[in-house]
Order: structure tokens, then sequence, then C-alpha cells
């Protein structure tokens, strides 16, 4: 079960790990050349050639004949009070982002391809000094009125001025200027400062809102609102009811509905979300057909709770569909601001406690693996002993004592492993977590408890919201026990969750490290010192110099080559500073659904896109209906 961050990423519904506020997409390197030659191209691609060509006729993995109607539902956890997801305050509601739309876009079969969109062409130098986007002239907002080359630099530059600062520091100083032509072709001029693959991506790839709707409402992008920004995408607001629905509508007069990247796209009139207090209660729901699509996260409910009538009767469909994006790495991470968490030793000692062979066997029926690497279910994920390749990159930092020298000889570190008969570890592992807490300070008193030569308590809490994981918690807290340490289960709602892990008011919470194919500068949000203590993504406050140093050899690799060995170094590096405490990811997706949808015989590997292509059958539905199926 990943961890579902209220109102924020609650599944895959976007192909490539995304920036809050832009996309960071691939951009094509070309080489410094001596004459500054202008290529004209409908898309780009980093490494390699694009996968589609500029006329084609519709997307390989959709039914360009699928039927336009009917209505999907699906379920959220928790509460929404707000319909901006770029704001760090208040909880947005879910899909609030369905109507964004940007120059660029990707598909879910082309990890690497770009491809124009709101533009008919891009232009750019051979040395990426610039970028001219030529828009379409039929673009419009969902009010009918039209997108200008002002509304995208507005959208562009709101996003630096007002977008969340782990975004606006990663990014600040990359555009020197920005040109406006004529109202339908716009010009990116870059500094030397913004990495090469990331150029044409940064400003292809920003969320294009109306300019005039922003002025005339005087929203801002860093405050909740109670609608969404008004943009350009096939749904619209329809109705919703805080804390308990919201719901979207088809746009029957979207300008993009005939172009042939969208044909057998945007099939439902209305997609509708349920919202629930916990995740009981959500399948109690869908087993009486309040909702009638759900995307499957409990593996005791996925092992045993589909047992009900109507599955049993054919009305409802379970499939086990296989996920070829990045493997999600779900972890607990420490609060480095902390200072009993500053000690390596420590941290080790901590996560040592958790049994993950016993708990996926008790808990989850052994449907989990164990992400060992933040790339895993990919060949980014670093393994075995570094090559020659990685040990030119780590080798700097060893030698000035950034890193251990075991870097360049050990394996990639990976977490302990147990026997799954017991939760508790075996008594090697707790003697060597024991003596990593004596060598840190932490000694055992007579009552058992770990304290410092200061006498305070090495206390743990782990803050949490969602009961799910309580089963998971307690053993582990027990763990605790035996090696001293006194840790505790804190809950709260869900605006304290959202609030204390902004705030860093926590030892240990839950975080879903979601990479891409192609890292880049999204890694500074994930690790980077400049955005530790104001970023969502890195909640552990990670401040590492040699991590610092490891990301910018990552962004500025220019082939696809060099990048595995990056990140294959940089992914060492992270598992050996030890922040986090893998517990499990998944390497399918589970969906179950009221027979009444369709979806192409072969889905792409990145997506499973039910909100994206699949399509309502209304004989089904109908018969569904008339069985009592369905309300």
């Amino acid at each position: 079960m990943e961890e579902q961050q209220p109102g924020r990423r609650a599944g895959k519904w976007s192909l490539r790990r995304r920036a809050i506020g832009a996309a960071s997409v691939a951009a094509l390197f070309f080489g410094s050349a001596a004459l500054a030659e202008v290529k004209t191209s409908y898309g780009f691609s980093n490494f390699g050639e694009l996968k589609y060509p500029a006329d084609l006729a519709h997307l390989d993995y959709v039914n360009p004949d699928a039927p336009k109607g009917g209505e999907i539902s699906i379920w959220s956890i928790g509460t929404f009070d707000s319909f901006n997801q770029y704001a760090m305050e208040g909880a947005p509601a879910a899909l609030n982002t369905i109507g964004s739309e940007s120059i660029l876009t990707n598909t879910a079969d082309d990890p690497f391809g770009m491809y124009c969109f709101m533009c008919t062409t891009l232009e750019y130098p051979d040395d990426l000094s610039s970028v001219t986007f030529n828009l379409r002239d039929d673009v419009k907002f969902s009010d009918g009125t039209p997108v200008t080359a002002e509304d995208v630099k507005f959208s562009f530059n709101l996003f630096l001025e007002q977008g969340i600062s782990e975004y606006r520091v990663a990014r600040e100083g990359w555009v020197d200027k920005i040109d406006i032509e004529n109202p339908h072709r716009i010009t990116f001029h870059f500094t030397e400062k913004a990495p090469l693959r990331e150029r044409i991506g940064f400003a292809g790839g920003t969320t294009v809102f109306s300019k005039t709707w922003f002025e005339k409402t005087g929203s801002r992008l860093d405050k909740t609102t109670k609608a969404p920004f008004l943009a350009t995408g096939a749904y619209v607001l329809d109705s919703f009811e805080f804390n308990r629905r919201v719901t979207y509508k088809r746009n029957p007069d979207y300008w993009a509905e005939n172009l042939p990247i969208n044909k057998g796209r945007n099939n439902f009139d209305r997609i509708r979300v349920e919202y629930y207090a916990d995740y009981s209660a959500a399948f109690e729901g869908f087993k009486a057909g309040d909702y009638t699509f759900r995307g499957e996260t409990d593996p005791q409910i996925w092992a045993t709770g589909y047992t009900f009538d109507g599955l049993n009767k054919g009305w409802v469909k379970k499939e086990t569909i296989p996920d070829g994006d990045v493997g999600s790495r779900l972890s607990w991470v420490f609060n480095l601001d902390r200072p009993n968490w500053k000690d390596p030793k420590v941290r080790a000692a901590i996560g040592a406690m958790f049994n993950f062979a016993w708990s996926n066997k008790t808990l989850f029926y052994g449907l989990y693996q164990r992400p060992v690497s933040y790339w895993s279910n990919t060949d980014l994920a670093a393994t075995g002993v570094p090559d020659e390749g990685e040990k030119a990159l780590l080798k700097p930092l060893v030698d000035e004592g950034l890193l251990n020298a075991s870097i360049l000889t050990d394996e990639a570190s990976v977490p302990p492993e147990y026997a799954d008969a017991t939760n508790r570890p075996d008594r090697t592992a707790i003697r060597a977590a024991a003596a990593l807490l004596d060598e840190s300070g932490w000694k055992t008193g007579a009552d058992g408890i770990r304290r410092n030569d200061k006498g305070e308590v090495l206390a743990l809490t782990i803050i949490q919201y969602n009961p799910f994981y309580d089963k998971v918690i307690s053993p582990f807290i027990e763990n605790l026990k035996l090696i001293g340490v006194q840790a505790k289960l804190e809950r709260v709602d869900t605006s304290q969750y959202v609030e204390r892990r902004n705030k860093g008011d926590f030892d240990l919470a839950n975080q879903a490290f979601g990479m891409g194919f192609e890292p880049a500068v999204e890694l500074e949000q994930w690790f980077g010192s400049k955005t530790a203590g104001a970023s969502s993504r890195n909640l552990m406050r990670l401040r590492d110099p040699a991590i610092d140093r490891l990301i910018p050899a990552v962004v500025g690799t220019k082939t696809l080559g060099d990048l595995k060995t990056a990140v294959h170094a940089f992914d060492r590096a992270l598992r050996a500073v030890g922040f986090d405490i893998p517990l499990w990811y998944n390497a399918d997706n589970w969906v179950a659904y009221y027979d009444i949808y369709r979806h192409p015989d072969k889905l792409p590997p990145l997506q499973v896109g039910q909100l994206d292509f699949w399509w309502y059958d209304a004989d089904k539905a109908a018969e569904l209906k008339a069985a009592g199926a369905l309300r």
C-alpha cells in the first residue's frame, strides 16, 4: 500500500514524475556546434528517436473508436478543503489538476519522447540557448476564451513567483528573458545556468492558465481556492461537497477533442470521486456500488476481501495489471533536523528493527516487494559493486571524506533480511543494533531504556493519519523496545498530518519516493540541501554535501549510458547515507471495477489509464442496473 498524502499524489495519474508547478520533461541535446542552426520539429527526445511520427493517426494503445459517455467513479481517503494542488496550505481535492495542460505532452509508451500539443512546431538552435513555440491558434480555455503567448508567459512566471519554494529554488536563474513575437509565437532564452536536458521541457512543460482569469479573480498559486484554476483541459468541475465528493464533467467544447493524439481518450462524460474516512468504509462503499472503479491498495483486502456477491455474480471484475513504471519507494523517513537522528549509526539501529519478511508474509500475503533502490523495477537501480564509471564519480567524494571508502568496494547497501516466522529480528541483529546505539552514546539503564550522557531518553514518535499502518507500526514499536528505544504512534487527523509533515513536527513519517526514468533537477527537490526544510519531497531535511555534489553529475549527463552510470552512483550514495527505512512497493496495479467499462486488450507499460483511455459500455451498465448491482 503506497502512502497517499491527503489531497496529493493519490495514484499514477500522470505518466512522469512532475515537479510541483511544472513538468520536468525531456529535452533534445545536440551538443555544441560552430553554427547555431535552427531546427524545427513536432517534438523531441533526449535519448533516441521519437516513437510516433508527425502524422500519427492515433496512439498505439487506445481504441480510436471508443464511444463517449457514461460515468466512472473512484474513491479517495481523508478530506479536502481546496482545489489548488500547488499551495502548501490546505488539502486539495482529488484530480484537481485534471483540466491542466501544457504546450508539450507525453505518452504512456514512450518514456523519453515529448510531443507538441498546444504548439504546431518548436524551434531551437543546436546549442539549445533558446526555444520557440509556434502555438496553435485554436487553443481555448474552458470558458471559450483563446489561449495566447501572453497566457503562456504569465503562467511560466507565476510558478517562478508563487510556486512552492522547492520548485523555485531548484530552477531560479534558468531563463534570461521571454520574447512574445506575436500572439501565437513565444521564445524562451536560457542562461548558461540552465541544464541542457531541462531547457525545452522547463519551458514547454508549464501548465497554462488564463492570465485574465487570475487578474480578475485575484487568485494566487500559493493560496487555497474553492474552485480549480481556469485551464484548457478536457474536464471541468461539475459539482462538489467538501469532504464528501467531487465530480468533474467532460467539456463538450474541448478544443483538442479531434486531435490525433487525443483519439480514443477522454471518453467519460463524468468522473466522480467519493471520499471516505477510512479504507474499510471505502471498500464497503465499493461493494454496495456507491462507486464503480477501485484501485486497490490494501493487500489483505486484495487477497481475502473480494468474495462478495457482486464478484461472485460476475458484476465486478478483478484484474492484476503489471506496472512498468519506476517502483515507488514507500519509506519511513527520519527528521534529520532533530539531533537524535543525525547519527547514521542510530538510524541504522532503528531501521534494523523492521522485519519486512514477516510483515509481508503475515500482513500483506506475500504480495509486496521491498524497495532496496530508489529506482526499483528498472535498470537505473544500483546493483553489486560499482563499475569504473561509478567509481570515477564516487572516488573524489571518498577522497574528500564525504563518503566512506567502503562505497567503492562493497555491494550497494540493502536493508537487513530476516526470517518470516516471527516479527522479532534474530539475536545477532538485535545485538548488532544495540552495539550501534552503545557506540553512539545511548546507554541502557537499569530500566532497559536508552539515555544519553545528559539523561535524555531515546524516544521516537511516528505520526500517521491512516489506521491501515497500525498493524505495521505496532510490531515495529515492539521490536524497538528490544533495543531500549521508546517509540510511540501518534494518530492525527488529515489536516494535522499535512501541517506537521510540512513543519517537521515528527521523528518518523511516511514518504513515497517517486522517481522517473530521466531524473534531473527534480532530484534537488527530493534530496538537495537547498530545499531541506521547505519541501514536500525532501521531507527528511537531507543536507548532505556528497549528495549535493552528485546531483549535478546526474543532471549534466548527455547520453543514456552516462545517465545510467550517474544514477547508479547516486542511488548507491543515497542508500549509503541511510535517511529512511524502506517499507515496500507493489510491482503490479490491482484494480477492481463493475463490469461496465472496457479497455484496450494491450495496455501501455506506464499507465493503467482508467480515466484516460478506458470507455463506458452503456448496454452492460443498463443490464447491471436492472439486476440491482448499481445504484
